[in-house]
């Protein structure tokens, strides 16, 4: 499929120490009596405070059962690197966001075939248009002619678990 080919995926940023100082804080904030880990309502707390949602209890479940076993919550190290997870991934959506309003010039919240070939003639312009139609049909799941941000979506995140 196309985005592994063209290479969609996150990369893979450090924290600023900006962020990481904030990161930590918060950390420390919500680490009730200083124990050394975020327990499962620590950690709800904790992703409010840094993303301004409350985790789903299927987010929770899957971060609470990668904590090492013996231990009774998160503790500092595994909290950083999952929380630069959800900022790259956060980054991420918002890249796909920024490209499909880039592709989607008349603002109708999908694509068609015509919005692919502009998009791909300004950026890519010696492209073979066959492979411009093949990528529209890929991403066009429905095939009704037209790309929802959904379906654009899906394009770009599609395979992205498949190296790790």
């Amino acid at each position: 499929m196309f985005p592994v080919e063209f290479g969609a995926r996150p990369r893979t940023r450090e924290a600023s120490p900006t962020e990481h100082k904030k990161w930590v804080q918060v950390f420390k904030a919500c680490d009730e009596d200083n124990k050394g880990y975020l327990s499962r309502e620590d950690f709800k707390v904790a992703v409010v405070m840094l993303f301004g949602y409350k985790p789903s209890q299927v987010e929770t479940n899957s971060v609470m059962s990668s904590v090492t076993p013996g231990t009774s919550g998160i503790p500092l190290q595994e909290f950083l690197n999952i929380v630069r997870k959800k900022k790259e991934a956060q980054i991420f959506r918002n890249e796909i966001r920024h490209i499909f309003t880039a592709f989607d010039r008349h603002y109708r919240g999908y694509l068609t075939l015509e919005d692919f070939q502009k998009a791909f003639g300004l950026v890519a312009p010696k492209l073979p248009e066959r492979l411009v139609l093949e990528v529209f049909r890929e991403v066009d799941q429905d095939s009704d002619g037209h790309v929802s941000y959904k379906d654009f979506e899906y394009a770009l995140n599609y395979g992205q678990n498949e190296d790790e």
